[in-house]
């Protein structure tokens, strides 16, 4: 896969992530978005409650929801960035299918959305104020993203040292009782290649080489 360092590339690689994730896991019944990078304040990312955007087709035209991936976090590991995704697109479904799984203005999030996210390969757990919205990816999605060698993302805009998420996307920073951040290790190992620097990702300790340079693939730090 071609580096993911432009603006236009990383649209086109979300926009092919979506595809199969509606294939796959939503039985290809999810209308099409249309997928923007921009910084999303204090989210993974968000959709639009409405079809926000209008394209003209040549028997007239159609409305599309929006679904965002916020420019400032998209160089988290990508099993990260598949879960805002995912998290996103049950409410397209929800939204497709008039069942309401937020309240309190769009910020909490009820049992129908976390029963639907879990049934799409999330793990959704409650946070105070926002419910069911706390978002990670089950080992079952990180063997399915493995499976598809999807990587991560080279680019952002600003840096996560900045970001302070909540609810409204995937992976929000948990609390202990004294309000003290708890940062949750990731599940998985990142292998790369020392000649050539391409990676891969494993649930597990492996020994696996790069076939293009021949060397043993070593976890990065």
């Amino acid at each position: 896969m071609k580096e993911l360092i432009k603006s236009s590339r990383v649209t086109g690689y979300l926009e092919k992530i979506y595809r199969e994730l509606n294939a796959d896991k939503f039985g290809g019944e999810l209308e099409e978005p249309i997928i923007t990078i921009v910084n999303t304040p204090r989210a993974y990312g968000h959709v639009t409650c409405s079809k926000v955007w209008r394209v003209a087709k040549k028997d007239g035209e159609e409305t599309r929801y929006e679904l965002n991936i916020s420019s400032e976090t998209m160089t988290r590991p990508i099993e990260n960035v598949v879960a805002t995704m995912l998290h996103e697109m049950t409410h397209i479904y929800h939204l497709m299918n008039g069942i309401q799984d937020v309240s309190r203005g769009g910020s909490y999030h009820n049992k129908k959305f976390k029963e639907k996210a879990e049934s799409v390969g999330l793990i959704i757990t409650q946070i105070p104020v926002h419910g069911w919205t706390h978002t990670e990816p089950s080992e079952e999605l990180i063997d399915y993203i493995i499976s598809k060698g999807w990587t991560e993302i080279a680019m952002n805009r600003g840096g996560l040292s900045q970001f302070g998420g909540t609810a409204g996307g995937a992976d929000s920073d948990r609390t202990d009782g004294n309000g003290k951040k708890i940062k949750k290790p990731s599940s998985t190992r990142k292998y790369i290649c020392p000649a050539c620097g391409m990676s891969v990702r494993a649930t597990r300790d492996v020994r696996i080489k790069c076939a293009d340079c021949d060397e043993l693939m070593i976890v990065a730090e």
